[in-house]
């Protein structure tokens, strides 16, 4: 089974909120994270 990116963003948002819910201080860090994954899942999907 192939991950595409359509895929991939529900889990990790909803994995990101899921983490938020739970320890509230780590918000800064989870939404770089979040944002820094979904950047790089876009330029790997373009180019694959």
């Amino acid at each position: 089974m192939t991950m595409s990116i359509i895929t991939l963003q529900p889990i990790i948002a909803l994995i990101a909120g899921i983490l938020i819910l739970i320890r509230p201080q780590l918000l800064n860090l989870i939404v770089a994270v979040y944002l820094i994954a979904i950047g790089i899942i876009g330029l790997l999907h373009g180019h694959v």
